[in-house]
């Protein structure tokens, strides 16, 4: 009698059902740690090190997109307006590239102002990034903090007359007189902070007992200026600001004055640009500036003998993403 296994099919060599590596000649070898890495990497995968480009390299290499550590010098990929309509094809290919979704590329591109749709700790990876996008046909440029700069002055009050404004700086004594002629671009935004404090009681369980949780929310209108002839921010914000400026068109509310002061700004300043935008494109910048919570400890204390309780509070605010927004504006002005 026939055995079973004799009438099984011959169906061939099965094909592997994982990609094949790479042979020992297309690896890199970092320079740093001599360690083999895939030609598809920017930078070393054991000590970070930027990796030697090769021809193979060139063609096969992927972005890691990985983020930097907050001591670390950030590289912004800033994706600008469009001359034309931008393809699906050319969408969908830009959101793999990217790390994105679809519809979020769309909506970065709808919005015709230049915004940053990644963030990367190394300068390699985000040039990498610019010539993919570009031989997509997109209009990119890559941006570092420095370039981007963080120079912020805040105001703390001001006295004007037709021709200058006379600007006194927080925390110090200078004033320094500005021409309404050399302001060249106001931005406006919204500073809003979350912070939530709980205080908890230490306990022998898995979990600690909660005593009390708290949670406040501000919200505080900011008006950046820019000058030609200083690189720094200006910034007005409604708190802390002395608004006797205004004389007696100075209101009782906060934002009733921080709107005069700006509708006053804006009409002496004929060379100015005023760009409201912060507030439409809030959302897509969370895609490579995200607001990041920072948690700090309010530390020990005895309530009684054998019994003791730790404060901890987690704030979250968009002052540094606005403050890069801004930033990039202003640079972006200048080019």
């Amino acid at each position: 009698m026939p055995k079973d296994n004799e009438n099984i099919p011959f169906l061939g060599p099965v094909e592997p059902s994982e990609p094949q590596g790479f042979s020992a000649e297309q690896m890199i070898r970092c320079e740093e740690c001599l360690r083999a890495n895939p030609p598809t990497r920017v930078s070393c995968l054991y000590c970070v090190a930027p990796l030697p480009l090769t021809e193979t390299s060139a063609r096969l290499i992927k972005p890691v997109l990985r983020p930097p550590e907050k001591h670390q010098v950030g590289y912004n990929n800033i994706l600008l307006p469009q001359d034309q309509v931008v393809a699906d094809s050319v969408i969908a290919d830009a959101a793999a590239l990217l790390k994105l979704s679809v519809e979020n590329v769309r909506d970065v591109i709808s919005q015709s102002v230049a915004l940053p749709v990644t963030r990367t700790a190394s300068r390699v990876e985000a040039e990498l990034v610019t010539d993919r996008l570009r031989e997509l046909g997109l209009n990119c440029v890559a941006v570092s903090d420095d370039e981007l700069g963080d120079a912020v002055r805040r105001v703390r009050s001001m006295t004007f007359d037709e021709v200058s404004l006379t600007i006194n700086q927080a925390g110090t004594a200078q004033q320094t007189r500005v021409l309404w002629s050399d302001i060249v671009l106001i931005v406006t935004g919204r500073f809003f902070e979350t912070r939530v404090e709980i205080t908890e009681r230490m306990t022998r369980k898995p979990e600690n007992e909660i005593l009390d949780t708290s949670e406040f929310f501000s919200d505080e209108f900011v008006i950046d200026f820019y000058t030609a002839t200083h690189s720094s921010t200006w910034r007005v914000g409604g708190s802390g600001f002395d608004f006797s400026c205004l004389g007696r068109d100075k209101a009782l509310v906060v934002n009733q004055n921080m709107s005069k002061l700006l509708d006053l700004i804006t009409a002496k300043s004929l060379n100015a640009k005023v760009d409201d935008s912060y507030a439409r494109v809030r959302n897509l910048l969370e895609l490579a500036w995200t607001t990041q919570p920072v948690t700090q400890s309010s530390g020990w204390r005895r309530e009684r003998p054998g019994k003791l309780s730790v404060g901890v509070s987690t704030t979250r605010s968009n002052e540094v993403q606005f403050t890069r927004y801004s930033r990039l504006r202003y640079y972006l002005s200048r080019g």
